[in-house]
């Protein structure tokens, strides 16, 4: 079960003009790393609703998901953060997805999964802290019965047996209901975990003799990786987060149209939609 929730935040400029601007930030979701490894958690989850001047110019970044590794726990693959930011606008940031396969999990927007182990413990998410919480705690590890699962933008990943992800959360600022920012379901020897709604990719189930990788986030959801299995560390990269998206909602009757960055522009009811994949900018 999902939820959504909004940061009100409004800028002090306002004055003649001003109009108000729903933004949905989500960051990259985490990868994956390490044998029988742990979902990668979800993008941080992040919405804001604020009053715009005419004339502020709106820069929108977008993170990249976390990409996924064959070695660990050195090699940091966590996903990178969005955000959007202007004059007299409250920033709005959040955090990339922590990553799975560590002992503990990563911390992040969500955090990721342990991995199978003795207890291990799953990553934090919500890290750094924001109201209403960007995100949830990755599942910890179960030693002989499975990683955990990365958590989700509404969810706790599961822990262990089977790790599934953290369901993410629905929106609906585009005009169609879609879910973002889901955690990655875990690798096992036994049992795979199913990702969380919101791009979390799917583990993989292998033994020993079976080395692979389990599916990508999904691209622009913010969806964490799936875990993998990869005994003997033997060159076979895990599973990538994926990349977040920024979505600005504007008044079709105040919309400007300069913009950079080649955002997607469709129209729902009374409001332009502005949907980014990569880093761009928003002129009201």
């Amino acid at each position: 079960m999902s939820f959504g929730y909004r940061v009100l935040g409004f800028g002090s400029g306002g004055g003649p003009g001003a109009y108000e601007v729903e933004f949905l930030v989500v960051a990259g979701g985490g990868g994956s790393f390490s044998n029988v490894s742990g979902g990668g958690g979800g993008g941080g989850y992040r919405t804001s609703t604020q009053e715009v001047a005419p004339g502020t110019a709106i820069t929108v970044t977008v993170g990249g998901g976390g990409t996924g590794r064959n070695v660990g726990p050195t090699d940091n693959s966590k996903g990178v953060d969005s955000s959007f930011s202007g004059t007299d606008l409250t920033t709005i940031t959040s955090t990339g997805g922590g990553a799975g396969g560590m002992a503990p999990g990563g911390q992040g927007g969500s955090g990721g999964a342990g991995n199978e182990g003795v207890n291990t413990l799953g990553g934090e998410g919500n890290t750094p802290s924001t109201s209403p919480s960007q995100g949830y705690d990755g599942g910890g590890g179960v030693s002989g019965h499975g990683a955990g699962g990365g958590g989700g933008a509404s969810q706790v990943g599961n822990t262990g047996s089977p790790g599934h992800g953290g369901e993410g959360t629905q929106n609906a600022i585009t005009g169609s209901a879609t879910y973002y920012a889901g955690g990655g379901g875990a690798g096992g020897t036994t049992y795979a975990g199913i990702g969380g709604e919101g791009g979390g990719g799917n583990g993989i189930n292998g033994v020993p003799s079976i080395q692979g990788k389990g599916q990508d986030g999904t691209a622009n959801t913010g969806g964490g990786s799936g875990g993998g299995t990869n005994y003997i560390h033997s060159g076979v990269a895990q599973a990538s987060g994926g990349s977040g998206v920024v979505i600005l909602k504007v008044p079709t009757a105040n919309y400007s149209s300069t913009t950079t960055g080649s955002p997607t522009v469709s129209i729902s009811g009374a409001y332009t939609i502005l949907k980014y994949t990569g880093s761009g900018t928003y002129t009201a």
